[in-house]
């Protein structure tokens, strides 16, 4: 066995552990889900804290943070199947909080750059915040189209994992080039998706509008006339 497999076969037997803990409470995974979130804010409100005097101890401590909060956003799905809470919402409010966590997570290096008068970093922040919601959205719209789209490489879980990286090594400006690569990668992931549900859709029949049925006007009910006629024979 190698160290690399025994230290994931460790990690997992701590990540189960934690799972029937948390199984055990009945706690709602949506609230795991919850829990998820406020924990990156934190990590967001570390980020826009720092300074140019204390960015590399406040980005260490968001980093942190940021795998605290992956704990959680581990932990929430295999605690809903362990505990027959599987819903089609849980899936839904999972995804939803997760766009959220991103957005905190890059507006609060939005302030930091913004406090530091970074003009153009403060730009690919919001480009690369723009971006990781684009990367989820084609996917979401175009698997309302297709069967599935998880085509490209820059999704969540490595877009975690180099602002991680980024917050770790910070003091060796390690977070600008990380910037970099997820704007470029997001990208290059966004185009790729939509390459990929053209070349699937591009022999599909055309979606036609339905066309409303006509509304009919309902007729005035007529009432017999007891008037009589003047050609009735007379009583």
């Amino acid at each position: 066995m190698t160290w690399t497999s025994a230290f994931g076969r460790g990690c997992g037997v701590i990540l189960q552990a934690i799972v029937d803990g948390l199984a055990l409470t009945r706690i709602s995974p949506n609230v795991l889900t919850f829990m998820g979130l406020v924990i990156n804010t934190a990590a967001a409100v570390l980020f826009g804290y720092a300074n140019e005097h204390n960015y590399v101890r406040m980005f260490l401590y968001a980093a942190l943070v940021i795998v605290g909060a992956g704990i959680f956003d581990m932990v929430d799905g295999r605690v809903a199947r362990q505990t027959d809470q599987v819903t089609v919402f849980g899936a839904f409010f999972d995804s939803v909080i997760d766009r959220y966590s991103d957005v905190a997570l890059f507006f609060g290096l939005l302030v930091f750059y913004a406090r530091g008068n970074r003009f153009l970093y403060m730009v690919l922040v919001a480009f690369v915040m723009v971006t990781s919601l684009m990367v989820s959205y084609t996917r979401a719209r175009a698997e309302a189209l297709i069967k599935s789209c998880k085509v490209g490489f820059m999704e969540r879980p490595e877009r975690i994992v180099l602002v991680i990286i980024g917050a770790l090594f910070a003091k060796w400006g390690v977070m600008a080039p990380v910037l970099w690569i997820l704007a470029v990668l997001s990208t290059i992931t966004v185009i790729h998706r939509i390459r990929f549900t053209y070349q699937m859709t591009k022999h599909m029949a055309p979606i036609r509008e339905a066309i409303p049925a006509p509304v009919r006007t309902p007729q005035p009910a007529t009432t017999p006339s007891f008037t009589s006629s003047p050609n009735a024979p007379q009583a």
